[in-house]
């Protein structure tokens, strides 16, 4: 199914369901009157499921949380291109979940096979299934490969997305890197929008640039983009493309790859065949497999979608009860970052918390987003935006004055940007005070 962009662009001016009060916010009759713990199971344990757990079980304890994650570790998305860039390696954006598992009641290393939204139960491939009276998806993304022809299983061994970061994906890309010869040329892609994280294809085109200016200076980048413009911060990539990369990198607009050939190296869009030396091909995305499974992949008019539509106060999908989705799986004006995952995992376990609390969630959330973009091996600059509720609307939009951009890159902007990321590593996991973090900006 193609993604409709449609429903994406219905956001600002969407609605959002109502919030519903009941069932576990239901108070006891009497103090004597013990409640059940609610059993709350989270999918996911990126920046907004880790997150989540983590306040939900500080805020309100008594929760029974079970976190179902296949990974043994924590990979950051953010960061990963710097690793591209030589600057960082896999293990300096990795890191344990041991505070997580240590704060919820079972963490279970495994895949979910299927969820039961009528019966309230989640399965696992291991074969455990969970009951649930609060089921959180925070699976991030989906990568739709059949959108793009000939990039089938085989072809996925060599050609690499890395957009979800990971020794196979990352690590994997880094070697072609470095594998290449002087005067070759990398091909990436960047799909239509909406897409995980809007500036990341751009910063990964200056972080490889920064690899084969020191590397390998004779080489080129050509960024294949389905959008007809740059979707994120776009005069602050264009000084720094002219700036340091001047001559290496070439964008084209409206140019989505239509078809891959790994065994000729050509990425087909409709108007040419790209011949390259390594292929970085990010394809179209949607929701988070799971979010299919439980139905909640359903747009504003309640037909069947490619995001989750979402009550913003609570988090809860407005089609399926007791379903609430994090992170970049939602059809939300939002961009989708690490930093919005964090932060909303925060506003929805705070919303359980006051619902199992018997009382009324916050009628007016606040929303930031903080993205950092690295332009060079020292230089980095950013975005900034905060956004609330409007009732009036029934959306989240922006706070006037509030909202903020780089008006250059800097240095100083570099060591924030290292700052940014080990302070939302440490908020993320509960990793410990002192934590030996080893990542450079």
């Amino acid at each position: 199914m193609a993604i409709d962009r449609r429903e994406f662009l219905k956001v600002t001016a969407g609605a959002a369901g109502a919030v519903t009060v009941s069932g576990l916010a239901g108070c006891a009759s009497a103090p004597a009157v013990a409640k059940a713990a609610p059993k709350v199971v989270v999918v996911g344990a990126g920046f907004g499921g880790a997150t989540f757990s983590r306040y939900l079980k500080l805020w309100y304890p008594q929760a029974e949380v079970t976190v179902i994650e296949p990974n043994a570790v924590f990979t950051s998305c953010p960061f990963s291109n710097t690793v591209l860039a030589g600057i960082n390696k896999m293990e300096d954006i990795t890191m344990p979940y041991d505070n997580i598992k240590n704060v919820v009641n079972n963490f279970v290393a495994d895949y979910v096979s299927s969820i039961d939204s009528a019966k309230q139960t989640v399965t696992t491939k291991g074969g455990k299934t969970f009951a649930y009276d609060k089921l959180v998806l925070a699976g991030g993304v989906e990568l739709l490969f059949d959108k793009v022809q000939g990039y089938d299983a085989e072809a996925r061994k060599t050609i690499k997305h890395a957009w979800k970061a990971s020794p196979d994906q990352t690590g994997a890309l880094r070697q072609q890197l470095e594998a290449m010869p002087d005067g070759g040329t990398f091909v990436m892609s960047v799909p239509m929008a909406p897409y995980r994280c809007p500036p990341g294809p751009y910063e990964r085109a200056c972080m490889v640039g920064q690899y084969f200016k020191k590397a390998k200076p004779k080489s080129k980048i050509i960024i294949l983009d389905g959008n007809p413009d740059i979707a994120s911060k776009k005069p602050l990539f264009l000084a720094a493309w002219k700036k340091h990369y001047d001559g290496m990198i070439e964008w084209r607009g409206n140019n989505q790859p239509r078809a891959v050939d790994a065994a000729k190296m050509t990425v087909s869009t409709e108007f040419d065949d790209v011949k390259a030396d390594v292929i970085n091909l990010v394809p179209p995305m949607r929701a988070a497999d799971i979010c299919g499974m439980a139905g909640v992949r359903v747009g504003l008019d309640g037909k069947e979608g490619s995001w989750c539509a979402i009550d913003y106060r609570t988090f809860e999908s407005t089609t399926v009860k007791n379903v609430h989705i994090l992170g970049d799986s939602t059809l939300t004006n939002f961009p989708k970052s690490g930093s919005v995952a964090n932060n909303t995992g925060k506003i929805c376990a705070y919303a359980l918390s006051e619902m199992f609390n018997g009382r009324a969630v916050d009628p007016a959330p606040v929303v930031t987003n903080t993205c950092y973009s690295a332009s060079s091996e020292s230089t980095a600059f950013h975005v900034a935006t905060v956004f609330r509720w409007n009732e009036e609307k029934k959306s989240m939009l922006p706070e006037k004055g509030a909202n903020g951009i780089s008006k250059e890159e800097s240095e100083l902007e570099f060591a924030y940007m290292e700052s940014w990321a080990k302070n939302v590593w440490a908020d993320t996991l509960g990793l410990p005070e002192g934590y030996k973090f080893t990542a450079k900006g």
